[in-house]
Parts: C-alpha cells; structure tokens; sequence
C-alpha cells in the first residue's frame, strides 16, 4: 500500500508539474499574441486574418514548449505543423514542401558521406592534422575554431560541421572535455566564416541573386561583404573565447577514470611498414587515450615492463594495453596497429561486416577452465576474442593463453548476428553491442578524402548544387566500398531531419499567411526618416525571423522591403544589403534558426535555452557592429 501512495503522489506531483508548465506557456503565448494585438492597430497586422493569428500563436507555442519542456524537438515542430495542416492554415503540398526541400535532403546525404570518412580512418587522420591534441582549453578553443572558420568561408557550413562533429566527439573523449564546450563554437565558427565571404552561405548567394533582379546591380562580388563581416567574425570568436567558460553548460559529464570499473587485457601488434614504426609512444598518440595505458612491449625475446613516454616503437612489437572498453574501440582504429592475433583474418566473415560486441562469460559456458585456444572459441561462435575483463585485473600472457572463468567480459569482434544467436544461449549472461565500433578501412582513406574534395569542388565552383554534389559524393562512397550500406543509413540522425523539415513547413504558414509581412512592415513603420534607424530595424526585424523561420526565407522576406525602405528615405541600398545578409545568417539564439545549431544540438547534448544564454548577447553584439560598419564601408 505505501508503495502505491507513493507512485500515485508522483504521479499527482507530475500532472501538477505538466499541467502549470502548459498552464504557464499559454499565459505567455497569450500575453505575446495580446500584445501583437495593441501593436496592430493601424497597422497590416490590423488586417491578419484568423489564419495568421493561429500560425503566430502556434508558432510562439511551439517556441515556448521548447524553452520550459522536455519534449524531443522533433515531437513539438511535428506536433505545431501538424496543428496548422488540420486547421487548414497549410495545404497538404506546403505541409509536406519542406520534407522535400533541397538544405533537408542535402543534411541527410551527408550522414553518407560523413560515414565514409568515419569508417576510412579520414576523420581521424583530419583530426590529428587539424585538430592536434593541445593541453590546454585556451589552445583547444583556438584549434578548433580557427580551421572551422577559415573552412566555411569557402565550404557550405552544413558539410563542414557534419564533418567535424563526430571528430570533435573523439577529441572530448581523448581531451576529457564536455562536448557541450565545443559544440555550440562549432557550430558558431562555422556561422562566422560563412559572413565573410559571398559563396560562405547559400543566404549570401540568394541575397545577391535578388539584388541582381531588383536592381541595375551585376552582383555582389567575392569579398563585397568582407569588410563588414570579417570584423564582426573577429569579435564573435573573441567574444566566445571570453565567454565560453561562463556561458556554455557542462551539459554531458567528462568519462571519468572510474566511469567502467572494467578494465580489459589487450594485445596489439606494430604492423609491418606501419605509420607508427620509428616513432615514440607519445609521437604514435598512445598517451592520450583516457582510461587506457600501455603495460609492457614485447619485442622478440625482450620485454620491456615499463614502457616510457620516449620508448621507439618497432615493426612486429606486440603492445599489451590495460585499459577501458572504449579506449580499445578507438585502439582498435589507430592506423598501423593490428590485433595480435591472426584469428581475425580467419573469420569467414568480410571485415567491413564486423563490428564489436561484448559477451559475459556464465558458468554453464562448455569453454570455463579452458584456454581461448583449447577452447576453439573462433570455430565454435564465429568470433575472435580481442581482449579480456576480469574484475579489474590485469591477466597476464597472450589472449588464446586466457583460462575462461565465469563472469569474465570478453570483447569480440564478429558479424552482427553473433548477437541474435547468442542473446538466448546459456554460454553467456549477457551480449551487447558497442555502437559505431566497425574495424577501419585505412586502405580506402585516401578515397574518401578524394571523394570529399570533389565534392567541395564541385559544389564550391558552382559545377553542381550542393545537393547534387552530395548524392555524388554518397553514392561514390557507396560504390567504392567506403561505407557499409546499413551503417550508412543508420548514421542518419532522423530527429535532424524531422525538426529541419518541420520548420520549413511553418515557415511556410507564416509566409502564406502574410504574418511574416505583417510583423516586418509594422516594425518597419516606426523608423519613420532616419536611415540609421531604418538599418537598425531591418536588420532587428531579419534577425528575429531568421530566428523563427529559416535564414534563406528571412532573407528573401525581408529584401523587398529593404530595397523599398532604402527608395523612400532616398539612400543607397547596399548597407541594407550587407544588414540582410548578415542578419539572416547570424543566428545565434534559437537551435532552429540555422541549421548547423540543430546539428549540434543533440551531440552536444543542449537544452533550448543553452543557445539563447550566449547567442542573445552574440546577436546584439553583431546588430551593433553591423549597423556601425555597414555605413562607414557602404555610405548612405
């Protein structure tokens, strides 16, 4: 009975919690729609329909079950387009247009190519020579935002974040730094190197494209926005370099030492020819993985017990580590190093189908008191041993010289149907599955890296769209053997895709409805004949629809009314230019305004108002600089 009071006060206690949570963002909604209200008399908001006023109070709900909620993003953008389709506000072709839309596709065929790079090795071999591994945060910051920058003043910001970060995941682990600390400045940097440059972001091109229609100008050229961006990315790098200890959240706790008490025994040996022969322990990167170190070398009849920071390793030494399950996935992917044993290669199983599992030991097992060899253990299950967890202990000789006993974790690299056998076999207590840890393909590294670069190339001289360049690149992936079909399609973060296309979609029923217009041509009635002020709203009005609907459809919103903005005050209209196409890509606030801040958004592990902690200031920061610069390199 006590046990049923106390579920049933729970319980009671969590509908309380919903419902003064719903209660509360229908006050605010309500307040905020009341106040659009008073704001609309003689103005085109007086003229919104029910249509309209429906799409803003969702549209608001939706932002607000975000911010106070801990509903999946994908369920409150689905649930709001959902809304706006019943009601009628949408049409079934402009409900579903933004789950066709060229920037969602284009996200999602990139999971492609992004896991090619994963399974090559590339993306280790991009981190080393980019990335590094500094020891110090200031240097950490530093390293990666500076190539992420300079990259996406040239690249799509979209390709060049999905490279990045699975990279900047393995570089936390390896750094113990949360992911929550880089995330957001990755995403961030991206942004800041797209304003410098016209081809850094699709918004600049749309932007220059519009102008070339609406006026006698023949385009903007390469650096015509540099003077004004260039400034303001300076200032946001500096601003996050300030401020990133204070702002951003420790949202995912760093693995710890003592996180998995098991601590496995494995053998790898110095691969002929290898990378890492001739270079020392630390030179090699075998120092920097947490939760792992390197017990002893054997070297022919030489056993060297305590292995030194400047220990020379060579060809055919066999390395005993001790250490974590993770660090032996990510030691199991270092290029030049193979497992000891030769019992890998005799699997009648491809390697690229393999992946890693774990399997406890029970004591019904046939194989306890043997020896992995005498035991036959790759004959009987299919599945090489790779390393052994006893309790903490180190075990001592060559793997097939283990003597199995109950409850000893073995970790094993076979086909993944290993786990569908075994899962109701008396042999073990349990089986499970380690994410993401299929053997690297080295041989085909420098394909992909070749496939990546005729991508960029492709998409980056204007030869194809993005999105034609990416299915290029996927399906060369796909052919050369890069990637694994099936882990291609299970790289894919659909929750990505599913909020991205979401939110094209009530983009769309602002746009319909004329509340986007309405909301921009009220603001804009304010500024009455002072150009400075005209700049500081539109870029203000732009801002806050990036913010709500998508940069590309702010920009294209706000452009006509600029240009009219510019005519009627008699001045020249290339500082409201410069103002759209820096409002519209600087997103800060909000994870759905730009779609590198939903990339990150997960990964990083945020909560909806992680970003408006540190983009409001960023955002005000940059309205500020734009509306000072824009005049000074572009006079009225």
């Amino acid at each position: 009975m006590q046990l049923e009071q106390v579920l049933r006060q729970w319980w009671t206690r969590r509908r309380q919690k919903q419902a003064l949570i719903f209660a509360s963002a229908g006050f605010i909604g309500t307040v905020a729609i009341a106040a659009l209200q008073l704001l609309a008399v003689n103005s085109p908001l007086a003229n919104l329909g029910w249509p309209g006023w429906l799409t803003l109070a969702v549209t608001a709900m939706a932002f607000l079950l975000n911010a106070v909620t801990a509903l999946p993003a994908e369920i409150v953008f689905l649930g709001a387009l959902g809304g706006l389709y019943v009601s009628g506000v949408l049409s079934t072709a402009e409900a579903l247009q933004g789950f066709s839309n060229d920037g969602m596709v284009t996200v999602g065929v990139l999971y492609f190519v992004v896991t090619g790079l994963q399974q090559t090795g590339a993306l280790g071999w991009i981190s080393h020579q980019v990335l590094g591994l500094p020891k110090r945060r200031s240097t950490t910051f530093v390293r990666l935002t500076m190539p992420v920058m300079l990259l996406s003043a040239f690249l799509n910001n979209t390709p060049v974040v999905a490279m990045f970060i699975p990279v900047v995941n393995d570089w936390c682990r390896k750094l113990r730094v949360s992911p929550s600390k880089l995330m957001i400045p990755l995403s961030y940097a991206s942004i800041f190197g797209g304003l410098c440059t016209l081809i850094g972001t699709s918004t600049n091109l749309v932007v220059s494209g519009l102008l070339v229609e609406a006026t006698d100008n023949p385009g903007l050229k390469l650096f015509d926005i540099t003077p004004v961006g260039l400034p303001c990315a300076i200032a946001g790098l500096i601003f996050l370099y300030i401020g990133q200890p204070w702002l951003l959240p420790n949202r995912k706790p760093v693995m710890g030492d003592s996180d998995d008490m098991r601590q496995y025994t494995v053998e790898m040996v110095v691969a002929p020819r290898s990378p890492l022969a001739g270079k020392t322990v630390e030179q090699a990167g075998l120092r920097h993985l947490p939760g792992l170190y390197l017990a002893e070398i054997v070297r022919g009849e030489q056993i060297i017990p305590a292995v030194g920071p400047r220990e020379t390793l060579r060809e055919n030494d066999q390395l005993i580590f001790v250490g974590i399950v993770d660090s032996i996935v990510d030691l199991q992917r270092l290029r030049g190093l193979a497992p000891a044993t030769d019992q890998v290669f005799k699997l009648d199983t491809p390697r690229t189908e393999r992946r890693l599992i774990e399997a406890v030991v029970s004591n019904t097992c046939s194989l306890v008191g043997k020896t992995i060899r005498e035991g036959q253990f790759r004959s009987r299950y299919n599945a090489v041993v790779l390393a052994v967890a006893r309790n903490g202990e180190r075990l001592q000789g060559k793997i097939g010289d283990i003597r199995l006993r109950p409850g000893d974790t073995l970790l094993l690299e076979t086909h993944p149907q290993f786990l569908e056998r075994q899962r109701v076999s008396s042999d073990f207590y349990l089986v499970s599955d380690l994410p993401d840890s299929e053997p690297v393909r080295h041989e085909k590294a420098p394909i992909a890296i070749l496939i990546l670069i005729f991508m960029v190339v492709l998409a980056g001289f204007g030869w194809l769209s993005m999105l034609k360049a990416a299915v290029l690149a996927a399906m060369l992936m796909l052919v050369t053997g890069c990637c694994a079909p099936t882990r291609a399609l299970q790289s894919i973060e659909w929750s990505v895709l599913l909020v991205i296309g979401a939110a094209l979609g009530i983009s769309q029923a602002m746009q319909v409805t004329g509340a986007a217009a309405a909301i921009a041509t009220t603001f804009l009635g304010i500024v009455g004949s002072n150009p400075f002020l005209a700049l500081a709203v539109v870029y203000g009005v732009t801002t806050l629809l990036t913010e709500m609907i998508t940069n590309n459809a702010a920009a294209a919103l706000m452009f006509p009314i600029a240009i009219s903005v510019s005519q009627g005050l008699g001045v020249s209209y290339m500082p409201f230019v410069i103002a759209i196409m820096i409002g519209a890509s600087a997103s800060f606030s909000t994870p759905i305004g730009y779609q590198t801040n939903l990339m990150v958004y997960g990964p990083g592990g945020y909560k909806f108002t992680d970003f408006m902690r540190i983009g409001i200031p960023l955002n005000l920061l940059f309205w500020g600089m734009t509306i000072c610069l824009a005049p000074l390199i572009y006079p009225f």
